[in-house]
């Protein structure tokens, strides 16, 4: 593996993972957690992210082929997921999902760290830069965002509870639009595949 392949390989993966972006969106559903609450999600989260990221590496486009499942497919799953998520956080603050044991898993390993972007930058990495290059660049960029999600708290007491709030509801609100972008292009990707153009 030559530095220039897995230069070429982090650097696109490393914008699909979007670890800053991801930050605020972790703050917030961590809010009010405890310590040992926070540590078990993020650590949830980054295994997950890491597990499903190897595996698709790997597996990814047998699986797809074998299931017939399109990138487009998973682009509107992914999307409707943190659609609903947002909007039960908009609309019933007081039931927040945050005390879910699965909040690691989703929405944050998946679909936020590790998500269709990634998946598919994977893929087209693999075919342009090698196996390995993409491999690695994938367990750096999730390591980043681990590292992020650690120092949270920092920021946390940089910003005081009443911004860890503001954070909250706009990190919800672009929960909510990232879930419509990502349904819109998957709709749009399928009727364009349809329609031949």
């Amino acid at each position: 593996m030559n530095l220039r392949s897995f230069f070429l390989a982090f650097v696109p993966i490393f914008v699909a993972v979007d670890a800053f972006g991801v930050l605020p969106v972790f703050i917030s559903l961590t809010e009010g957690m405890n310590e040992n609450e926070k540590w078990r999600v993020l650590k949830q989260s980054v295994t997950t992210a890491l597990a499903i990221a190897i595996a698709f590496i790997f597996v990814g486009k047998a699986i797809f082929i074998f299931l017939g499942i399109t990138v487009y497919d998973f682009l509107i799953a992914g999307g409707s997921i943190l659609f609903v998520l947002a909007l039960v956080d908009l609309l019933f603050p007081t039931k927040r999902r945050r005390t879910s044991p699965d909040l690691g898993v989703v929405p944050l390993g998946m679909p936020l760290i590790v998500g269709p972007a990634v998946l598919t930058t994977s893929l087209i990495s693999i075919d342009s830069y090698g196996l390995l290059p993409t491999l690695i660049s994938v367990v750096i960029n999730i390591l980043i965002a681990g590292f992020l999600f650690y120092s949270s708290n920092f920021l946390i007491k940089l910003i005081g509870e009443n911004g860890s709030r503001a954070i909250s509801k706009v990190s919800s609100l672009l929960l909510a639009a990232i879930g419509v972008m990502m349904v819109r292009k998957g709709i749009i990707y399928l009727f364009t595949s349809f329609t031949g153009g």
